[in-house]
């Protein structure tokens, strides 16, 4: 099943969840804040993401910026960049989809990509 990372506030993580229940995909809703995706399932991520870290980072972020990961990101190696979104859900671009079983990776919600990798399951 599809595991959703999410957040209530995220007004793009609404409209997956909505796009999700109008294509009737199952799923379970995990809240990102507070259980942010384990290392492992980032790890997944980035494999299917071609190795660019920053595609899982919310770039547009307060702790992103904060954190003056901008700069520093491109330097850190991807073990640390991993444990740091696996700590904090903030860090972490929104929603994140994963079925491992499926192979399904998927960061921020963009339909064409939701449709290719969701709706040709079926």
């Amino acid at each position: 099943m599809l595991k959703l990372y999410a957040y209530s506030g995220c007004s793009t993580c609404r409209n997956a969840i909505k796009w999700l229940k109008q294509h009737a995909i199952a799923f379970e809703e995990v809240a990102i804040r507070e259980t942010p995706p384990s290392v492992a399932e980032l790890k997944a991520a980035l494999a299917a993401h071609d190795g660019d870290l920053r595609k899982l980072f919310n770039v547009s972020g307060l702790d992103y910026r904060s954190l003056g990961l901008k700069d520093k990101l491109p330097a850190m190696s991807t073990d640390a960049a991993l444990k740091l979104l696996a700590e904090n859900g903030n860090l972490v671009k929104r929603p994140f989809a994963i079925d491992a079983k499926n192979k399904i990776h998927l960061v921020g919600f963009k339909e064409p990509e939701w449709q290719a990798a969701l709706l040709h399951r079926r």
